[in-house]
């Protein structure tokens, strides 16, 4: 179930407060490569094991934000930094 989006026309970062938007399906697959490989890490430090069904990332593309059930996880420790990702 896709966020909605009258919410994510709401719904900015809660530590820069950018706005977010979806994650692009190129980019998502791009991540879960990453999250297969064993390379990331959320910002709390623990590894990210599980790949993303659906992401929100800033405005500034430096953050996403896991998407679980329709429910963005707008929590700073759950973010995975697009640092980590060479080919973002």
């Amino acid at each position: 179930m896709p966020v909605d989006a009258k919410l994510l026309e709401i719904l900015c970062c809660p530590v820069s407060h950018t706005p977010l938007t979806r994650l692009g399906d190129d980019d998502l697959e791009k991540l879960n490569a990453a999250v297969a490989r064993g390379q990331l890490k959320r910002t709390g430090g623990e590894p990210v094991s599980d790949a993303l069904e659906e992401a929100l990332v800033t405005e500034d593309r430096k953050v996403i934000y896991p998407v679980r059930d329709g429910i963005p996880i707008l929590l700073e420790d759950e973010a995975i930094g697009t640092a980590q990702l060479k080919e973002f």
